[in-house]
């Protein structure tokens, strides 16, 4: 090799946190170990960067191995290298942060992992028996892709993984349950509403849902147009 380094090369890995709805709280893609380090845990899919593999390219191979799921957006969160973080030994893990209607992108264990499923963000914040274990630093790097969502949420024409948390035609209460997931609390519905007047972030179009004891509600779709903060 014409040029070579005398410094300690790292390993190089990629993370997805893959989130969706599911009812009125944010869930997260999971897969669990089949092999140590951390075996039957529960991590994000990822792995190993390929030799000259793009960083986004390798995410979207590891997240198809692992999952099945393809197509999604994704954006980068950051990188994690504390030493200690994982078992094996110095390595470096570069995150990506996405959301999917999970109904359109159906989920498959594969490659490496022994089984793939969707966890509410609740449900991992518990503690005690029957907790869900983690993996590596990947509590971590859960609650930091959450603090992206949240902050992305003031500018959602400039975010895709936002314009993406809810299909292309949404009635306004399942936007709010959106927001209100993110955000970790309640919204009220005329707050809601006045902010999304006020931001233009929303139009109408043409249909209508059933709610049942609610009724029919219209059809809103995403607006670009310049927004402010919640």
């Amino acid at each position: 090799m014409p040029f070579t380094y005398p410094y300690p090369r790292p390993a190089v890995t990629v993370d997805v946190v893959l989130f969706t709805m599911r009812a009125d709280d944010l869930a997260v893609l999971l897969v669990q170990r089949a092999h140590d380090p951390f075996k039957c845990a529960w991590a994000l899919p990822g792995g190993f960067v390929d030799e000259n593999e793009p960083l986004e390219k390798a995410a979207r191979r590891e997240l198809e191995e692992e999952t099945g799921v393809t197509r999604v957006a994704l954006e980068q969160l950051g990188a994690y290298g504390d030493p200690g973080r994982d078992p094996r030994g110095h390595t470096v893990s570069v995150a990506y942060v996405g959301f999917a209607v999970a109904e359109a992108h159906p989920v498959k264990a594969g490659d490496d992992a022994a089984n793939a499923a969707w966890h509410g963000l609740r449900s991992l914040s518990r503690r005690g028996r029957g907790a869900v274990k983690l993996a590596f630093d990947h509590a971590t790097i859960i609650a930091r892709a959450r603090q992206r969502l949240r902050a992305a949420l003031r500018d959602p024409m400039a975010h895709p993984i936002v314009r993406d948390l809810v299909p292309p035609r949404f009635t306004l209460r399942e936007l709010q349950r959106v927001y209100e997931a993110v955000l970790g609390r309640k919204v009220g519905d005329r707050d809601f509403r006045a902010y999304l007047r006020r931001c233009d972030l929303v139009e109408p179009v043409g249909g209508a849902r059933s709610k049942g004891a609610r009724g029919a509600q219209q059809l809103y779709r995403w607006k670009r147009s310049r927004a402010s903060s919640w």
